[in-house]
């Protein structure tokens, strides 16, 4: 054979040889994975390659790291972030997630009702947030409902959504408020509705509650709210954790409205959507009073004679369901 002949003969095997082995590569890129059941894998920012491939391989997701490098550096970058791996993805289907950011995405809800103190207790809770928080938001800055985030987001970051989610909320409901309401500013709205928030569980309520309120602002009586006088003896921190008394209506604070007249000088807590709406489209009737009904809701009364029947029926329930015993005084509203 002539030396042309065998250069390109063995340039054939070689070649050969060479499609051999990028077809096999191909073929294990694309089988089946080594994991047996779901693991999420977190990738920290900053990890390169290398770092990437044995993170993968001590959570059992890839086998060889080797082989995964081989096919990482043929794709674009990688992203970090936190990842749901399925059983048995390939290191394809790895590098598909990484190279796209298939992160996994986290939900952060906002119960309706918690002062900002509270609100700051749970994000200081989660894990996978980062950051401290440099103080408490105001209470009513907050808009309670569900944030979705990623592994890694700092917790001033999501508060900073929270807050310019409820500017727009308050900002919105207000331009499309109900006429004649006794509020001269969008925050005196809020306060309110932080008040009907914290006074009913019961969606059906919220108007009528806050129509009870508008009525006794309009006709020039205290507001009367039992969760103002918790907000004022807890300083905002939350719950009581026993039952108001008599003594408790007299503590002096301008939170207080069983002493002071008019509205707080600010929310309560953080009202959600369904309450500002109430405040902004108070119900129009002529009820003043009302009180627990023991069944989650409560009931309503024009008069104050009416109002005292109501209370003796609550506390009647009440007697009941404490098997006979005493429950003291007991707060209505």
């Amino acid at each position: 054979m002539g030396w042309g002949l065998r250069i390109a003969a063995g340039a054939l095997t070689v070649l050969t040889a060479g499609s051999g082995v990028a077809f096999w590569g191909a073929l294990r890129v694309m089988a089946p994975g080594p994991l047996e059941h779901a693991e999420t894998v977190v990738i920290p920012r900053g990890s390169g390659l290398e770092a990437i491939a044995l993170t993968l391989e001590d959570a059992g997701v890839v086998e060889s790291p080797i082989l995964f490098l081989f096919a990482a550096k043929l794709q674009g970058p990688l992203k970090a972030g936190e990842y749901a791996f399925p059983a048995g993805i390939s290191v394809d289907g790895v590098l598909e997630m990484l190279r796209q950011g298939k992160t996994v995405v986290r939900r952060f809800t906002v119960p309706e009702g918690l002062t900002s103190a509270q609100v700051v207790a749970l994000l200081d809770a989660e894990p996978a947030l980062t950051g401290e928080l440099k103080s408490v938001p105001k209470n009513g800055t907050v808009l309670p409902e569900t944030y979705h985030y990623s592994y890694g987001d700092s917790r001033s970051a999501l508060v900073e959504r929270m807050q310019h989610a409820m500017t727009q909320a308050l900002n919105d409901a207000w331009k499309n408020r109900g006429p004649d309401l006794p509020y001269e500013t969008p925050q005196q709205a809020l306060t309110m509705a932080s008040i009907v928030e914290k006074e009913t569980g019961v969606a059906a309520e919220r108007a009528k509650v806050a129509g009870v309120f508008v009525n006794r602002l309009e006709t020039g009586m205290k507001l009367q709210s039992d969760p103002t006088v918790i907000y004022a003896l807890t300083d905002g921190s939350g719950e009581l954790g026993r039952a108001l008394t008599r003594n408790d209506w007299k503590f002096e604070s301008p939170y207080n409205t069983y002493v002071a007249a008019g509205l707080p000088p600010g929310p309560i807590a953080n009202p959600g959507r369904a309450s500002i709406q109430a405040a902004l489209h108070p119900e129009k009737h002529d009820f003043l009073y009302f009180v627990a009904d023991g069944t989650g809701g409560h009931v309503f009364a024009k008069t104050l004679p009416d109002h005292n029947r109501n209370v003796a029926k609550w506390r009647e329930v009440q007697r009941r369901q404490s098997g006979g015993a005493g429950n003291g005084d007991t707060p209505q509203d």
